[in-house]
């Protein structure tokens, strides 16, 4: 893919990922070719989407989310929480809970933007799950 699309812009997303390597690609791809999106930033923290939902030592990861936004123009933002996460060790309904809690979150410090909840599922397929 081009870092230029059709009417040359770059488009940007950022990604608040778990550290997990087995989620990294699957959700990068998905990203990229479901919106079109050039580059990804990428945020990471072990059980991401429960940390968010917890809403406890969030700055650093807001701070990163800020440059991403304000500095690479990121126009998107993407959480994710995934299947078998050791991070946040919690069956997919609780999963499924702390992204919706964590985009209603991030929504309140970003609400120009749009940010979309994403589960990866045993199969490592990635499915909208909040918009």
């Amino acid at each position: 893919m081009s870092p230029i699309n059709k009417d040359n812009l770059v488009l940007r997303a950022t990604c608040l990922n778990c550290i997990d390597g087995r989620v990294q690609v699957p959700v990068l791809d998905w990203i990229k070719e479901r919106y079109k999106i050039n580059f990804v930033d990428i945020i990471t923290a072990a059980g991401m989407d429960g940390v968010l939902a917890s809403g406890n030592n969030l700055d650093e990861i807001l701070r990163n989310l800020d440059i991403s936004i304000n500095v690479n123009k990121s126009s998107r933002i993407f959480l994710v929480g995934h299947y078998d996460c050791k991070g946040n060790p919690v069956d997919e309904k609780l999963h499924r809970d702390n992204i919706n809690k964590g985009v209603e979150g991030l929504k309140a410090h970003r609400p120009e933007l749009e940010i979309i909840g994403l589960w990866v599922n045993s199969s490592w397929q990635v499915e909208v799950c909040s918009k």
